[in-house]
């Protein structure tokens, strides 16, 4: 099954339920984002979706998508490192469709650097944006999925938050996504709210030309290196859709009795040593 496929709305895994998905808009570049992914798959399976952007016409590129396929969406501007906004977001989702049973937390900006590269304007917006907003996003939420018998949470990290990759405040705020997704899984459970995290790898998404180019490299050589060293390398590549199906297992009741966990969508990068790694890249140069 692939990220094209047209599934019929209403009639899938997650049939009467209402998400949020933060970041659900679309930037330039090749390629789709983890959020619009998310929001597609989430609709096409029967959810109705809220789009929430800072940037709300990239949402309705989403909405409108979603519409056209026979889905529900609705857009909301905001910002969600901010609390009222995160609010905002919540009562829309109540007050249009009813209920809130699933929240996708994918907001996430980048930032290349030691801590001696990283200002401290730079450090608190790393934190600010990557981290802080899911706390913002999820102490409203949670009070509305807990009042109809719980819900899903579903925290996109990063691979920075498993491996060093050179982004220090970025993978700082990413790793403490997945501690902070392990106490509200802890704390919340007993109202049926699970939180799990999915940990994207090397994806090919519209933000990824924009990554390479912060770290000053060419985009298909990063494609080709990430080939050769990743043991799913050489027959499949990640996209956002990649993502965006995760999400949607850890959405549904087929992970029921899931939560607190962590979820790798990296093909392989963070069960191999750097040494095997490196014996795969010599064998590509070599071909």
């Amino acid at each position: 099954m692939t990220g094209t496929e047209q599934d019929r709305p209403g009639a899938g895994r997650v049939a009467g339920k209402v998400a949020i998905v933060t970041g659900g808009g679309q930037v330039d570049g090749p390629g789709v984002g983890t959020g619009k992914a998310a929001a597609i798959l989430l609709a096409r399976h029967g959810a109705d979706v809220v789009l929430v952007d800072r940037e709300p016409a990239r949402a309705e590129v989403t909405r409108t998508e979603i519409e056209q396929a026979g889905g529900s969406a609705v857009v909301v501007a905001g910002d969600v490192t901010d609390g009222a906004d995160c609010a905002r977001a919540t009562q829309t989702a109540l007050d249009r469709f009813g209920r809130l049973d699933i929240l996708i937390n994918n907001v996430g900006v980048s930032q290349p650097g030691s801590i001696l590269d990283t200002d401290e304007q730079q450090w608190d917006r790393m934190l600010e944006i990557n981290l802080k907003s899911v706390y913002l996003m999820s102490r409203r939420a949670i009070p509305a999925m807990a009042a109809t018998g719980g819900g899903s949470i579903v925290n996109i990290s990063s691979i920075g938050a498993l491996r060093a990759i050179g982004f220090a405040a970025y993978s700082t705020a990413k790793g403490g996504m997945i501690s902070l997704s392990q106490e509200m899984a802890a704390a919340h459970g007993h109202q049926g709210i699970r939180v799990n995290v999915v940990v994207p790898g090397s994806v090919q998404t519209p933000r990824t030309e924009g990554a390479a180019a912060k770290l000053g490299q060419d985009l298909d050589r990063i494609r080709d290196t990430a080939a050769a060293v990743l043991p799913l390398g050489r027959t499949t590549h990640g996209t956002g859709w990649d993502i965006g199906w995760a999400a949607l297992f850890f959405a549904t009741d087929e992970a029921q009795w899931i939560t607190g966990q962590v979820l790798a969508v990296d093909g392989g990068a963070s069960v191999t040593l750097p040494a095997v790694a490196l014996a795969g890249l010599r064998r590509a140069e070599q071909s």
